[in-house]
């Protein structure tokens, strides 16, 4: 499980580590991501604290990373400015980063779906034209992102079993082994690893910065593409898939990791009745369209 992390221990993690910085008030951000807590220090710093073991390298990847892959942006970025060592109050080494004014992103908040989508696409578009020779390959590190879908062929097919009276099990074996039958052909491309909604921020409704790239890697971009089912519908989908551009195979990869993330949050859902339902609608969607 997550650890809770205390404002009163980074504020004095800060003071030990950064004097410089010791006289600026430390304050908890609204909406807490779920691998890290994010601090503001001040007005244009913030913290960045891993809530467990297994995402304290993520923070290793940002740091190397995200100032290579921000040369090649029109949008922000996060931008690393130090490494805060792991101390009696903070069991693990963490970020501090520039500030990005905006709001987490939601779905609710969008201006307009449509202009969002191109956005959003342009994004991928000039991220994955920046050279990443150099960039780590897809691991155990970041969950595969960027890798094979085959590493989550076991687990996709047990939950095809489990819920082929709900969704149709040929249906979604179908969509997999199609997923499956692909793979990325062309040299390796930067990855974010976790396109959320929640991970972009905002500026009244417009796209206005992409965060936490702590699964970052290069390899394929199936995965990053997965927003056109969690995040968008009908016209906008059309829209962010016209403006992405890739190939139809990439898609077939990008509907397979929509469908085995849809997958595991039913299965997670157990015992939730209506977060359960809106999970097996949302992996209807996937394989419906």
């Amino acid at each position: 499980m997550p650890s809770q992390v205390r404002t009163d221990a980074v504020q004095r993690e800060v003071a030990r580590q950064f004097p410089q910085w010791a006289e600026f008030p430390v304050r908890p951000v609204e909406r807490q991501g779920h691998d890290n807590r994010t601090f503001r220090i001040g007005e244009r710093l913030s913290a960045r604290v891993p809530s467990h073991p297994a995402y304290v390298e993520h923070g290793s990847y940002e740091f190397a990373c995200l100032p290579r892959i921000a040369r090649g942006l029109s949008l922000p970025i996060p931008e690393p400015v130090a490494r805060a060592e792991a101390g009696e109050e903070i069991r693990w080494p963490w970020l501090v980063l520039r500030w990005i004014p905006g709001e987490t992103g939601s779905l609710e908040g969008l201006a307009d779906p449509l202009t969002f989508a191109r956005d959003l696409a342009g994004f991928l578009v000039e991220l994955h034209a920046i050279d990443a020779g150099s960039g780590p390959a897809p691991g155990q590190h970041n969950f595969f992102r960027g890798g094979p879908l085959a590493t989550y062929d076991a687990d996709t097919r047990a939950r095809i079993a489990a819920f082929d009276a709900e969704l149709g099990g040929e249906r979604m074996t179908a969509a997999w082994e199609r997923a499956l039958a692909s793979h990325w052909e062309r040299e390796p491309v930067w990855v974010h690893g976790d396109l959320a909604i929640d991970n972009v921020l905002l500026n009244a409704g417009q796209l206005c910065a992409v965060i936490d790239f702590g699964l970052c890697a290069a390899g394929d971009p199936a995965c990053d593409l997965v927003g056109a089912w969690t995040m968008f519908s009908g016209e906008a989908r059309r829209t962010f898939i016209e403006n992405v551009g890739l190939d139809d195979a990439t898609w077939d990869r990008a509907r397979g990791w929509a469908l085995w993330k849809a997958l595991f949050r039913v299965e997670e859902a157990a015992g939730e009745p209506e977060r359960r339902q809106f999970f097996l609608r949302h992996a209807e969607d996937i394989l419906s369209e």
